[in-house]
């Protein structure tokens, strides 16, 4: 997985209930866009995260 900063990124429900999460990448901090990502999410918490299976991102638009 790739991203970049500003890029929105969305996590799943793992089980049938879960809401979805979905937040903006602050900042990268792997190497060529690859995780950790610093993400602050809809709900104003920031959290480092190695997304998983249940993730995608969004580019942003220029």
């Amino acid at each position: 997985m790739q991203a970049s900063v500003g890029d929105r990124i969305r996590v799943h429900g793992r089980t049938v209930g879960d809401r979805e999460q979905e937040g903006e990448i602050v900042e990268v901090r792997g190497e060529q866009g690859t995780p950790p990502y610093l993400v602050r999410f809809s709900d104003g918490h920031e959290g480092l995260m190695f997304p998983g299976p249940d993730c995608e991102v969004e580019a942003h638009a220029e």
